[in-house]
């Protein structure tokens, strides 16, 4: 401020080399006018005079600065020269200060359509949208001015509620304005970002002229709500008129073409960005590289990445999140790591990614990192994506009990934060509690569940088993018709197929859309959970006859109804096509389906020759599926063996050592099962206790193996005793081999009698009508001596039980199961 008083004819000048680069072009500016000061102040008059402060406005970098120009003009008379305080508040705002910008407006005694415009457009600028709207009412009812052509699109840019937008409007109408091509793109804007489609488009067909702008906004319209179709053919109408896209109908069309899946056009705009050099432009570039990783392409967009000559903080999240996208973490961290070479530094989508990209990966420690990192820069509190990644990621972690605490923090949690966590508690076996965590959003009462909701909280139900529930969900479903969007549709088909209940899985699976490989894998996957794996391959010829391509989920799901029927060949030719035919190269999961279906089947060499040869390090999952069939086929020296290549890669799957123990006692080497046994319990493991639960009414009743605390538990076990004793005249022979403790037969007899099943189905018995079907869920495998014993009850009882384990159901009716006595 002292430096510029120094310019005052009263004052000594120092020569202007000693001066700061503001000073010395202020002196320079002084020098000029210092013979006519006397300018008119509230005009345009000596424009020459006032175009001489435009050095000094370009070269305030500061808000100290321009305070140092705002005092000069008071000094020397010129602040009310209306296009020098537009200037200076327009500056104001531009850096940063908009109460500086409004102090200055306040200042200016008489006021124009441009001061006017120029005070609503620095708020709209700022963000301040609500004060946006106040100063433009301001001018309506205070100024005494008409609004013009300018003022329109920052107002209408500040509305928050499509009712504002529509008062806007009507003023927009009373001024003879709408036709104008400025105000009718941004009406059609406001009414898009409402998703008033049809209002945009009439004010679209009737501008008796449009230029570049318009066929934006109506293109950018139809884009953001995701009308692929109505862009595509404004698009087409555009260049029937002879108007080429510029890079902002290409950066509008890009994203659009990957949400509909519609890769064609999407190349075709490539092409013209080519032709048209438009690939020099920042944006365009960002765009398509993620156009291309929406679509998996990453060499494309990998491509564009390595030909941008300037790249900015977009374009390094752009191709972070591509990688990241599309399961490939680690190549994910290396750009990021590129981008921290050159010192650009991470905003919140870099850590959103970044947050993505430890949760696959696993790595608890660098997500902790990311965690700390958003607590220190506050950004839990200013956008709920950061939070909602943060939950995710701990999910991702298994860590649900961090993510419960994260979602708890959250200032505000949307509809995503609620499907997060609930997906969460599902894909971490925590069905029970992910319910619940859908019952408190539904109690919450304001978020109105979507499309994720619905594919979060039907899995959760499908683990349980809660049909009834399920179908309550089918029924609002039906109501908004997203029952027959692919995803959601899937989902059904899941619930109801892992629910137990094929017909109406069948059903659904054919209403719903067929040209991808995902409702097929859902209902391949669920005939083969139900041992029907020759419908399993029928319904995969179908598909193939129909066009639609598998994929690594469709042979992954047909290698398991295999496994589960005892299909041999037909697994192999299955894994053979998946490779030879289609190019697919089998993943960890896939050799783990053919080892399980060559060990049940009895094949252990063919499978141990399988995993010795396997060109993949096995995993935990691949020696448990060995280590599993050792069990079933009594193979002490084979399951030794796969226990040991197993402790070495998972020491902390206490099932594991539950297997090789069971090996051990049913040969009676009771010596190996309680060293076994005594190895776990060093190790702090405790074996996962066995549950099972049953349907009653609409009532889901859980009972733990032994359990006596239920209300009923004297009911249910004289049930018990006298099942059994009607069992044993018709043939029952206990099979005390199940009982893994070395105690006397009466002692096992009871045990047996105790298993969760049983419970389970004794009180299904006297808790429902005569020959009613019984639905049981059991957490583990259920025992052979409680397959055998549900065969007799279900012929005793004339009833149908359908018991679904951890690994597939059994449907028990007339002393028969569907399995075959295969499992």
């Amino acid at each position: 401020m002292l430096s510029l008083f120094k310019l005052l004819p009263t004052c000594n000048i120092k020569p202007p080399s000693k001066l700061f680069p503001l000073d010395r072009l202020v002196y320079k500016l002084f020098s000029v006018t210092t013979n006519s000061l006397q300018f008119i102040s509230d005009g345009f008059e000596n424009k020459n005079r006032v175009s001489d402060f435009d050095f000094l406005f370009r070269s305030c970098t500061k808000v100290d600065d321009i305070k140092q120009l705002h005092a000069l003009l008071v000094v020397l008379g010129k602040f009310q020269n209306v296009f020098l305080s537009a200037k200076l508040l327009n500056l104001y705002a531009y850096l940063g200060d908009v109460s500086f910008s409004r102090y200055s407006f306040n200042q200016i005694q008489k006021k124009d359509v441009h001061t006017w415009n120029s005070m609503v457009a620095a708020y709209v600028r700022s963000g301040q949208y609500n004060e946006a709207l106040e100063c433009f009412s301001e001018f309506l009812s205070i100024s005494g001015l008409r609004p013009d052509f300018y003022t329109f699109p920052p107002v209408l840019k500040a509305c928050k509620h499509l009712i504002d937008g529509k008062k806007i409007h009507c003023w927009v109408f009373k001024t003879g304005l709408e036709q104008d091509v400025f105000v009718a793109a941004s009406l059609i804007h406001l009414y898009s970002r409402f998703g008033t489609l049809d209002a945009a488009y009439k004010l679209f067909v009737d501008m008796p002229v449009r230029d570049l702008g318009s066929w934006n906004a109506m293109i950018s319209g139809f884009c953001l709500n995701g009308n692929a179709d109505g862009a595509l053919e404004v698009l087409n109408n555009m260049k029937a008129k002879g108007v080429n896209m510029d890079p902002i109908t290409v950066s509008s069309l890009l994203p659009v073409c990957a949400q509909s899946d519609d890769i064609i056009n999407g190349i075709l705009i490539h092409s013209y960005v080519i032709k048209r050099g438009l690939e020099a432009h920042l944006f365009v570039s960002n765009a398509l590289i993620n156009m291309y990783s929406k679509f998996g392409y990453l060499r494309d967009a990998q491509r564009i990445f390595d030909h941008m000559k300037v790249r900015d903080l977009v374009t390094w999240n752009s191709i972070i999140a591509a990688y990241e996208q599309n399961s490939d973490p680690i190549m994910a961290i290396e750009f990021y790591k590129d981008m921290q070479l050159i010192e650009i530094q991470p905003d919140l989508l870099t850590v959103v990614s970044l947050a993505s990209i430890f949760g696959q990966l696993s790595d608890i420690k660098h997500g902790r990192s990311v965690h700390g990192f958003v607590m220190r820069h506050d950004w839990l509190e200013k956008d709920v994506v950061i939070g909602n990644a943060l939950v995710n990621m701990y999910a991702k972690l298994g860590a649900m009990d961090h993510s419960r605490k994260v979602f708890e923090l959250l200032p505000i949690k949307d509809v995503v934060s609620w499907n997060t966590l609930i997906a969460g508690y599902a894909q971490n076996g925590l069905a029970s509690e992910g319910i619940d965590a859908y019952n408190m959003m539904e109690g919450y009462g304001k978020i109105i569940p979507n499309q994720g909701t619905w594919v979060s909280i039907l899995p959760a139900y499908s683990h349980v088993g809660a049909l009834q529930q399920g179908m309550k969900v089918h029924g609002r479903l039906i109501k908004n018709c997203l029952y027959l969007d692919v995803f959601v549709g899937t989902c059904l088909i899941d619930m109801y197929g892992k629910c137990g209940n094929l017909d109406n899985a069948m059903s659904l699976f054919y209403e719903v859309p067929q040209e991808t490989s995902i409702p097929w894998n859902a209902i391949i996957s669920c005939h083969g959970i139900h041992g029907h794996g020759d419908i399993a391959l029928k319904l995969f010829k179908d598909m193939l006859a129909q066009g639609v391509e598998p994929d690594h989920v469709t042979f992954l799901s047909l290698l398991s109804a295999c496994s589960h029927a005892g299909l041999v060949d037909q697994g192999q030719w299955c894994f053979d096509i998946m490779q030879k035919e289609y190019g697919i190269m089998p993943s960890l999961k896939h050799y783990g389906c053919m080892v399980d279906l060559l060990g049940r089947a009895g094949y252990l060499e063919k499978a141990y020759s399988l995993v010795s040869n396997m060109p993949l390090k096995p995993d935990a999952s691949i020696w448990g599926a060995l280590l599993a069939a050792c069990r079933v086929h009594g193979n002490v020296s084979l399951g030794t063996l796969a226990s040991n290549h197993l402790f070495e890669v998972d020491q902390g799957n206490v099932g594991y050592y539950v297997l090789l123990s069971n090996i051990y006692a049913n040969v009676g080497k009771w010596e190996g099962a309680v060293k076994v046994r005594s190895l776990a319990r060093d190790r702090g493991l405790r074996k996962t206790p066995g549950w099972s639960s049953v349907i009653v009414g609409s009532k889901v009743e859980i009972f733990y193996t032994g359990n006596q605390t239920h209300s009923k538990y004297m009911a249910i076990y004289e049930e018990l005793r006298s099942l059994t004793a009607k069992m044993k005249n018709l043939g029952y022979v206990p099979d005390y081999s199940f009982v893994l403790q070395d105690v006397e037969d009466d002692e096992k007899e009871q045990i047996l009698t105790s298993h969760s099943e049983r419970l389970a189905i004794a009180f299904g018995i006297f808790s429902t009508p005569p020959r009613s079907l019984i639905r049981i869920f059991k957490n583990l495998r259920i025992c052979g001596d409680c397959h055998n014993a549900t065969k007799y009850i279900s012929k005793l009882t004339e009833r149908e039980i359908v018991v679904r384990d951890s690994n597939r159901f059994h449907h028990f009716k007339d002393g028969i199961c569907s399995c075959g006595d295969y499992w």
